[in-house]
């Protein structure tokens, strides 16, 4: 059995790295996009409602900086979703 793991491990290891997204999203990875939006979504919300519950200022002020990062993630993420600038400057040049 442990034999079986180890070589399981070395080929995913020798899978090349994707270095740039690829230009099609698919309904997988879409799904996966949703759902870590979701989580984020819920994390940031979570915390500006218990930060506003919060009488410590300390607290309140980690709670609001926690919420600043899953907002900035989900940010991140929904940057993803949108088409880029590379792919939108044929367009506008064409219509030049």
């Amino acid at each position: 059995m442990q034999g079986q793991t180890q070589s399981s491990g070395a080929t995913q290891a020798a899978q090349p790295l994707m270095q740039t997204p690829p230009h099609v999203i698919t309904a997988k990875d879409l799904s996966y996009l949703k759902d870590a939006m979701s989580w984020e979504l819920i994390a940031m919300k979570k915390c500006a409602h218990y930060a506003q519950e919060c009488s410590d200022p300390d607290v309140r002020a980690c709670l609001d900086r926690i919420g600043r990062l899953h907002q900035r993630h989900y940010n991140l993420l929904l940057q993803q979703c949108q088409p880029t600038a590379v792919n939108q400057q044929p367009q506008t040049a064409a219509m030049q």
